[in-house]
């Protein structure tokens, strides 16, 4: 008995003593458990749970809602709808924020799983939570540093600075054969790669007693600052990278556990730079030993990244090979000097003298043979270039030497030019003011001289040119002349502006777009709650009648607002077909008509054997008639509007100086006014939303910015040619089809019947507003709804309700699945379920190539009553 009670008081002890490191490992690594009955709400944790929660863990809360008031009011419904996904799925997962004492917000990730009961229900649910705010921070900083431009630019310039530092050391590595040059290249690069203030390498030599190191190449300070700097290997600081067990990095060296612990300092001596932020590397040789260690310090805390970590750790590496190169040369060296001496002492002794003087001679000859041979090559190289004026000075600055690159940017043959003084390049006021002669002068003091300035093509044509000239002298000194070489950066400059320009346009779609998303769901609700009231009040109310009728005009209004948002964001969806653009532009000319008015004389040139285009007519329709009504209001005194078709092929030369253009073939349509025209400010925003020229409450500043989005849309390219006073010229690019041009289709308004159904439509929508009214006029036309807010929801309602018949899903729905994901995996269940799409914003997910995808039912929000109600009987009578 006795022994049994030991056994089990000893068991007891083990358990207690495994419970409390349990909780000590929790309370060290800010973990929580908790055990939450889902069924009663409620749960048992751990203290670090209430920490997390910023609660006393002596505060007794048995129920998860008395936790709650600490949790961010639009987090909780998420931490309970992840809560009940548990219940379905088993796993449990969420994010959410939670609101301490002290006003600071911490993000904490909550994650289990589900267990059954005895009775086989799942209502227990088990897990940890855990801080995840530097996560969120990060994650917030990262999206910020995405979406700034100029950070992007700066980072590209970053890593091209980089990368240019590391392409000259790996350069100078690689051509340097002296040790100490080796070590002192790398030490260099690494201060400029790192952002540091000091730093220095040292051997890894060991003294009599075992533990010193010595400074071998310094940099961004004196010798002298180090001089002090005694402290012994075994230091926790240094020690890991003479053992080379790998990088230390430090954000403070001061607040930093392993410094400060080695007398007779414990630190640094006070005569020792002041150093907070600290970087070592350790430089390993090929064959394992540690050649000795990269130090990198800055007085600032906090300057060093990994980043800049894992670039010296590069860095380190090629030092090792380069050292060990050096190591190699320099034995070779020794060993070729005493193979000299030895082939010396031999020669003294060789009867066959002659003989070796002879293969010296052909040796000779045929060395200077290659090179008179590799000289030619270069020459050809050189005077083939087309990009670079590449061209030879005497000392006193006169050409003796011409390329093509120097033919094509001066505009001079090589006959006119050469023996011409080279000033003959510069402007009048620059040859006055001595600047060729200053440029020759600086080039000979320092060997190179770089500069941008205006220069002169044959002709007198100014240019904006980059010019580099460096001196040439021979081994021994002498001066020979210089070498000069000159870029046109023109048309590099005009290709970055356009390419900043199409990159702008991208990112105020992308803006326009996701605001016409919300707002269509917007309109949706206030539209069909108004059309609603309209229905629904008396035929006598003639004034509620009138309230109604105006503001059903301006959803209507709002409506083609947000349709031109989408269009320049390119997310509306197209129909694009082969059309012929000479017979769609006749078919409009009594529309134009109308709309112009008889003030403006229309006159068409359609050229014969047109080619046909891949476009949506519809569009194309709506852009003829956008260009026709801008081109009107700038004739307001009257004139003539001409549209002009032709063939037209897009060259590789026009693709390249147009960034966004594909070179190929096209149909064209230009549509020109002798209105006011406009300056080349107004053109470079003529296509950004919003912006117009007209008074207030006269446009939207949308017609042009339609015009862009629907043809970058179907792969086409717009181009403005206007002045002040000549009018306007909008030329629109089509890509050629090779196809058979269907009829232009005329869009009759059919008003739809005010019929229904009885059938059952399952409605998945995330906004509750718009699901309300969607669901309420079904019910009004007679259907049977069932309703969800996303997708796990919707497919269990598929599953467990058989007399669903259709599925009306948005697109964009929150969790696991889209709509057009939902509608795959309930037609895996229900092959015969019919499926009709919504959404307020086009998306990836039914269009494909800018079309709908084949056999894809979409209504576009905002949508009405009416509309509705047609779309969804034609889809339920398609079969019948």
């Amino acid at each position: 008995m006795s022994g049994n009670r030991s056994d089990r008081q000893q068991v007891e002890r083990r358990l207690r003593e495994t419970e409390e490191r349990f909780r000590v490992a929790q309370a060290a690594s800010g973990i929580g458990w908790f055990e939450w009955d889902l069924r009663t709400d409620r749960w048992e944790w751990t203290p670090p749970v209430a920490a997390l929660f910023g609660f006393d863990p002596g505060d007794r809360r048995p129920a998860f809602q008395d936790w709650e008031p600490a949790i961010f009011i639009d987090d909780v419904p998420k931490v309970r709808a992840a809560a009940n996904v548990a219940r379905e799925t088993g796993a449990f997962y969420a994010e959410f924020r939670v609101s301490h004492l002290d006003e600071s917000v911490h993000w904490i990730a909550g994650k289990g799983e589900v267990s059954n009961s005895e009775t086989g229900e799942k209502h227990w649910l088990t897990g940890v939570f855990y801080e995840i705010t530097d996560r969120k921070q990060l994650e917030a900083r990262l999206l910020a540093l995405n979406e700034t431009l100029e950070a992007r630019i700066t980072e590209a310039r970053e890593e091209a600075r980089t990368l240019e530092i590391l392409n000259r050391t790996g350069a100078s590595l690689a051509s340097e054969m002296s040790l100490d040059g080796v070590i002192r290249s790398v030490t260099d690069a690494g201060l400029e790669l790192s952002g540091a203030q000091f730093g220095a390498f040292f051997y890894n030599i060991i003294d009599k007693k075992g533990e010193a190191y010595t400074p071998h190449a310094l940099s961004g300070a004196p010798r002298e600052a180090f001089s002090s700097f005694l402290n012994p290997r075994i230091t926790l600081v240094f020690e890991p990278i003479f053992s080379g067990t790998g990088p230390v990095r430090s954000g403070d060296i001061l607040a930093d556990p392993r410094y400060g612990h080695n007398p007779p300092y414990n630190g640094t001596p006070e005569s020792h730079l002041p150093v907070r932020s600290y970087l070592a590397v350790s430089v390993v040789s090929r064959s394992g030993e540690v050649i000795g260690g990269l130090f990198f310090g800055h007085s600032e805390p906090g300057v060093f990244t990994e980043r800049a970590e894992r670039i010296l750790i590069g860095v380190a590496a090629q030092a090792a090979i380069a050292i060990d190169n050096a190591r190699l040369y320099e034995a070779s060296q020794r060993e070729l000097a005493a193979r000299r001496r030895a082939e010396q002492e031999l020669q003294s002794l060789n009867d066959t003298l002659e003989q070796r003087i002879q293969e010296r001679t052909r040796e000779v000859r045929d060395v200077f043979a290659q090179l008179h041979e590799s000289e030619g090559q270069f020459r050809h190289l050189v005077e083939s270039v087309a990009d670079y004026a590449i061209f030879m000075l005497s000392p006193e600055g006169f050409i003796t030497t011409w390329n093509l690159g120097a033919e094509r940017i001066k505009g001079y043959t090589a006959d006119e030019i050469i023996g011409q003084h080279f000033s003959c390049f510069y402007t009048e006021e620059d040859r006055r003011n001595g600047v060729p002669d200053q440029t020759l002068a600086t080039a000979r003091r320092v060997s190179r001289f770089a500069i941008d300035g205006w220069r002169e093509r044959k002709g007198g044509e100014r240019f904006w040119a980059s010019i580099v000239v460096n001196a040439i002298h021979d081994r021994d000194g002498n001066h020979l002349g210089f070498s000069k070489v000159t870029r046109d950066p023109t048309e590099r400059r005009a290709i970055e502006d356009q390419i900043r320009q199409m990159q702008k346009m991208d990112a105020i779609g992308q803006l326009t777009g996701g605001i016409a998303h919300d707002f269509n769901n917007m309109l949706t609700v206030i539209g069909g709650n108004v059309e609603t009231l309209q229905r629904r009040l008396t035929s006598g109310d003639e004034n509620g009648q009138r309230f109604v009728a105006a503001a059903l005009r301006g959803v209507e209004r709002a409506a083609t607002l947000t349709h031109g948002l989408l269009a320049y964001a390119r997310r509306q969806p197209l129909d694009p077909k082969p059309v012929e653009l000479n017979r769609l532009i006749i078919g409009m000319s009594d529309l134009l008509g109308r709309t112009l008015g008889e003030h403006i004389k229309i006159e068409t040139v359609l050229s014969a054997g047109l080619w046909q285009m891949s476009a949506d007519p519809n569009q194309v329709e709506n852009a003829v008639l956008n260009l026709a009504v801008n081109a009107r209001d700038a004739m307001p005194e009257g004139g003539k509007l001409t549209l002009e078709t032709a063939n037209t092929y897009l060259d590789e030369a026009y693709a390249q100086a147009h960034a966004e253009v594909t070179a190929g073939q096209y149909v064209m349509l230009a549509v020109s006014d002798t209105g006011f025209g406009m300056t080349s400010e107004i053109v470079e925003k003529a296509f950004e939303p919003f912006f117009t020229t007209k008074e207030l409450g006269e446009g939207t500043g949308l017609g042009l910015s339609q015009v862009y989005g629907f043809i970058k849309q179907s792969g086409g390219h717009v181009k403005i040619y206007s002045e002040p006073g000549e009018g306007t010229t909008i030329r629109l690019y089509f890509p050629r089809v090779k196809a058979q041009a269907s009829a232009v289709e005329q869009d009759h308004a059919v008003q739809a019947p005010d019929i229904g159904g009885h059938e059952t439509i399952l409605v998945v929508e995330d906004d509750e507003d718009v699901r309300v009214y969607t669901t309420e006029i079904l019910r009004e036309l007679g259907y049977n709804v069932v309703e969800a807010a996303d997708g796990d929801t919707a497919l269990s309602l598929v599953a467990s309700e058989a007399q669903i018949k259709l599925l009306f899903t948005d697109i964009g729905l929150p969790g696991p699945f889209n709509g057009r994901q939902l509608a795959d995996e309930a037609r895996k269940r229900r092959p015969d379920l019919k499926v009709l799409f919504t959404t307020g914003y086009a998306r990836n997910a039914i269009i494909h190539h800018d079309r709908l995808d084949p056999g894809v039912q979409l209504i576009v929000k905002p949508f009405n009553y009416a509309g509705l109600a047609a779309k969804i009987r034609q889809i339920f009578d398609e079969d019948d």
